[in-house]
């Protein structure tokens, strides 16, 4: 299995999502800077980090939209390659049109970082079959801009087409409806504000994330 996390300037989640995909998978993960022009071939699963690129400049993700890379990581999730956007990783996906909505900043204004129950809203995406029905887990969030927003029309699509696939138990943030993750219509690309990269061992407190990448490599 073969993986690649990208890398932007002001990313601080990179080895994180490196060393959680290697030692909950045991896959090779290939670190992408943001300006280079080809990704590597025979991927499986895409992963953006979270943290502040571009120093979270204009708007969180917008200018890490345009970098030279993400051309080739769209082409990438059009053809149905895995991909998940941790914390401003969703950011990203929003920015650059893969899912659709916006985040913005937390109902509190003020940068929340804690642990999270989640419901696992859909169980039957390549990113949660690993839970085995399981409906709560538990990572952490660690964002400013974490408040899911769409019109109501989106928020009904994303509904009725069971395309949320977690949810707060107690939302840190304002997110509508209570959103953590939402994947697109072909369920191939997750966005997520919680960070399974966090959560991929016992010592970290919680294992939960590992079953999510577990779950999208077993899947390719």
């Amino acid at each position: 299995m073969k993986a690649a996390v990208i890398v932007f300037p002001g990313s601080n989640c990179d080895r994180d999502c490196k060393v959680a995909i290697e030692r909950s998978t045991g896959a090779e993960v290939a670190m992408v800077w943001h300006g280079d022009t080809e990704l590597p071939k025979g991927l499986d699963l895409i992963v953006l980090p979270g943290g502040f690129s571009y120093g979270d400049y204009l708007r969180c993700g917008a200018m890490a939209a345009l970098s030279p890379i993400m051309g080739e990581v769209k082409a990438a999730a059009e053809r149905g390659v895995a991909t998940v956007g941790i914390c401003n990783g969703f950011q990203i996906l929003c920015e650059v049109g893969l899912l659709p909505g916006a985040l913005l900043r937390n109902e509190g204004l003020k940068y929340v970082c804690k642990p999270v129950e989640l419901e696992v809203t859909n169980a039957q995406t390549r990113f949660t079959a690993g839970y085995q029905g399981r409906r709560q887990v538990a990572m952490t969030v660690g964002n400013g801009e974490g408040n899911f927003f769409a019109d109501d029309e989106t928020l009904e699509r994303l509904e009725g087409e069971g395309l949320v696939v977690f949810r707060y138990l107690q939302n840190p943030n304002g997110s509508a409806r209570d959103i953590a993750g939402i994947v697109n219509p072909q369920g191939n690309v997750l966005g997520m504000m919680p960070h399974p990269d966090r959560a991929f061992e016992p010592e970290l407190g919680s294992a939960d994330g590992a079953i999510l990448f577990q779950s999208a490599l077993a899947s390719a």
